[in-house]
């Protein structure tokens, strides 16, 4: 079963690194945009404390919106970005916050890990 388990995060790894490759770099997908900083609090079932975490992207990053869950066993789990980000670029905004579920298999399926994040984005 531990081999099982292994397999399933070793191909959801090798497909998120796909899917990462496939986005295309930032400057070319979203030319008028200079920066994108994600700023999250990420908090899990039976955790003493949140833990902040900041993603940077810029010009030069590839598009790839999602991120992973901190979670060791999550499999294919992680906080997609990529609504959030085009929605706010199609519509010029500098600043949106929400809160968002890992919809991942593994540990987070008992332990519901989310995130309160802001995305913060500076126009070229």
């Amino acid at each position: 079963m531990n081999n099982s388990i292994n397999s399933k995060k070793n191909a959801a790894r090798t497909e998120r690194l796909q899917k990462r490759l496939d986005s295309g770099i930032m400057a070319a997908e979203f030319p008028h945009v200079a920066s994108i900083v994600i700023s999250m609090i990420y908090t899990q079932k039976g955790m003493k404390e949140s833990l902040p975490r900041v993603v940077n992207f810029f010009p030069a990053s590839h598009a790839f919106f999602r991120v992973n869950c901190l979670s060791k066993d999550c499999v294919d789990g992680g906080f997609d970005f990529t609504q959030v980000i085009e929605g706010m670029v199609g519509h010029k905004k500098k600043v949106v916050k929400g809160q968002l579920s890992c919809g991942g298999n593994g540990s987070c399926e008992d332990n519901h890990s989310t995130i309160v994040y802001e995305v913060v984005i500076q126009y070229a």
